[in-house]
Formats: structure tokens, C-alpha cells, sequence
């Protein structure tokens, strides 16, 4: 089977898309999806999805956007000052890759997690859980793995040899 994708990536349909046959099938089953999702909410409700997709996009180009690439460049800063020159994409990855998926756990669950809706305690029948705390817990979790894997890496890295900048290469794309 991989044989197969292999010979149509490197063959007319690659040279025809530009990219693997795999990229492509992703897009259109993304589009599908996408279509389906818009045929089921857009009747009912055309207004509200039309607000709810301006606004979203206007909230994260506006707002969203610049804060997030503010903070990856005061990031990627100090990590330029403090590691070797073999080591930054390490380390800005190992920053990152956490840090968006606490900001996606953020997206999803604030509401919750700032305690948004005044009368849960009231529709649930007890208090609520500490939603905060778990963001909080969840977030140190996925910093202190990361910190780890990078421990891991620079290991390893330190290991082979850093003399060789082929090794070096190695270890990153590791």
C-alpha cells in the first residue's frame, strides 16, 4: 500500500497537485466536512453563523494574532540569547507546542474555567468543579512533559557527539 502512494506521489498526480496524493485526499475529506457542517447550521440559523464566523475572524486577526505572535517572538528572544545555535528550534518547540495546547484547552473550556455561567451550581445541583485548577494542573502537566522530552533530546544530543553538525541534524529532526 505504501508502495502504491509512493509511486502516485512521485508520479502524474503529484506533478499535477504539487503535493502527495495523501495531502489531497486530507483537503478534500476536510472539505466535505466543512460543507456538511455548513449545510446542517447555515438554514437554521443564517445570521448567527454568519456573526459567530465574522466575529472569529475578526477576533483572532484583530486580537488574537498579535498576542500570540507578540509572545512567541519575546519566546523565541530569550531562547536565541540562552541556547546554542544547535539547539533553538529545540527549544522554541519544546515552548511552543505546550503553550498552544493550553491556549486551545483555554479556547475551548473558558467559560468554565473563569466561572462565566453565574447559576451552574444551580443547573448541576453542586458546586461546581475548580475548573481553573485543572487548567492550571493540565498546563504545568504539558509544560513539565515537554521539559522532560527536551531533557530527553538534549541528552542524547550531548551523547552523540556535538561536534558534528550532521548529528546535530539528526537529533533535531529526531
Amino acid at each position: 500500500m505504501t508502495t502504491i502512494l509512493r509511486n502516485l506521489a512521485t508520479g502524474r498526480v503529484a506533478r499535477w497537485y504539487g503535493a502527495n496524493p495523501l495531502h489531497l485526499l486530507a483537503c478534500v475529506g476536510a472539505f466535505s466536512l466543512a460543507g456538511y457542517a455548513a449545510l446542517r447550521f447555515v438554514p437554521a440559523n443564517p445570521l448567527g453563523v454568519a456573526a459567530w464566523f465574522v466575529g472569529g475572524a475578526l477576533g483572532h486577526d484583530l486580537l488574537l494574532l498579535p498576542l500570540y505572535s507578540l509572545a512567541d517572538r519575546s519566546v523565541a528572544v530569550v531562547v536565541r540569547r540562552r541556547a546554542s545555535k544547535a539547539t533553538q528550534t529545540v527549544w522554541l518547540n519544546h515552548v511552543r507546542i505546550p503553550a498552544a495546547l493550553s491556549a486551545l484547552a483555554f479556547a475551548v473550556f473558558f467559560p468554565l474555567i473563569l466561572r462565566l455561567p453565574r447559576n451552574l451550581e444551580g443547573v448541576i445541583g453542586r458546586p461546581p468543579p475548580d475548573y481553573f485548577g485543572r487548567w492550571l494542573l493540565l498546563t504545568g502537566m504539558l509544560f513539565a512533559g515537554s521539559a522532560f522530552l527536551l531533557a530527553c533530546r538534549l541528552r542524547r544530543l550531548q551523547r552523540r557527539g556535538s561536534g558534528s553538525p550532521a548529528r546535530q541534524d539528526e537529533v533535531l529532526d529526531a
